[in-house]
């Protein structure tokens, strides 16, 4: 391998083209052609004597070659832009966490875990972005984040095939619930019964970068009629408040707004839904450390039961 002549654009490019999984939405996000991104990744393959990205039918992931060059040149990229920091005299990125997670988590867990930071370490600040747990993935993989609480449903595979596999731990484990406006016949007791799903209108959400839609009951024995589809949370959840359908949330939701009301689902195999941590498989610094572990007793806290009304 020879990388005298590259720049230091290309592997950004390679980072980008990891993290979004195509080179066109690799283009998109630097403000590039896709030709130029195919270029920067064609020089950089000429350098490293080998392929880094393998083709697939669902847009491209790194090669063996490709996770070692990343991953060196992850660190090489994170200097630089921690030199541009310093010598602008912003603050240095020591304690720095970053962080992803999927709109669920960003509703109910990561609220109170920064909350918590801010109080138990000024120093310490997690920043990042929210996406679909495959684009989650693909981030951590190529060195974009630290750490990211995953969604995980049944059978509860390993989030990637990928090797080595990401270190994964649980964070919760909770029945998929229903959100369902005031004053719907479902709404009236303390459980929705399954058979009443029959024949219901749903606010679908899809993430990016994902072809299956959520928001559907998942035992449903219809074709779902599909009233609304929306990707950001809190707007399928203010759709189902005006009475425009209903849709599937974690239990862990705690701010749902005013006009519905969130409620298991009975008469009918319990959906399960887990929250899981991951990070690579390298030991991890000590803000990361110290991030996990506010994630970690956030997501107790949301499990603990409510106390009694005074």
């Amino acid at each position: 391998m020879d990388f005298t002549d590259v720049s230091l654009t290309a592997p950004r490019v390679l980072r980008a083209v990891a993290v979004r999984g195509t080179s066109t939405a690799a283009a998109a996000s630097l403000g590039c052609t896709r030709s130029a991104v195919s270029r920067r990744i064609a020089a950089l393959e000429r350098a490293a004597g080998a392929e880094l990205l393998e083709r697939r039918r669902d847009g491209v992931r790194l090669t063996a070659a490709g996770r070692v060059v990343m991953r060196r040149a992850t660190v090489v990229l994170d200097e630089i832009d921690a030199t541009a920091r310093e010598s602008s005299g912003l603050p240095g990125q020591a304690g720095t966490v970053r962080l992803g997670w999927f709109p669920g988590a960003g509703a109910a867990l990561l609220p109170r875990a920064l909350t918590a930071l801010r109080r138990t370490g000024p120093g310490l600040r997690g920043v990042g972005r929210e996406g679909g747990t495959p684009a989650l993935v693909r981030a951590l993989r190529a060195g974009s984040l630290d750490l990211a609480p995953l969604a995980s449903a049944p059978p509860f595979r390993p989030p990637d095939a990928e090797s080595p596999p990401l270190v994964v731990r649980p964070l919760t484990e909770r029945a998929l619930c229903l959100a369902v406006p005031v004053g719907h016949p479902p709404a009236r007791g303390d459980f929705v019964d399954v058979a009443d799903l029959r024949g219901q209108r749903w606010i679908a959400g899809s993430s990016s970068g994902e072809d299956r839609l959520t928001g559907v009951w998942p035992g449903l024995d219809e074709r779902p009629e599909i009233a609304h589809t929306a990707r950001d949370w809190l707007a399928k959840l203010h759709l189902v408040a005006a009475g425009c359908g209903l849709t599937t949330v974690p239990a862990a939701l705690a701010a749902a707004p005013s006009g519905l009301r969130v409620l298991p689902v009975r008469g009918g195999p319990q959906e399960q839904r887990r929250v899981l941590l991951a990070r690579l498989p390298h030991p991890p610094a000590d803000p990361v450390t110290r991030v996990a572990a506010a994630l970690r007793a956030a997501a107790l806290d949301a499990d603990a039961p409510a106390p009694p009304p005074s």
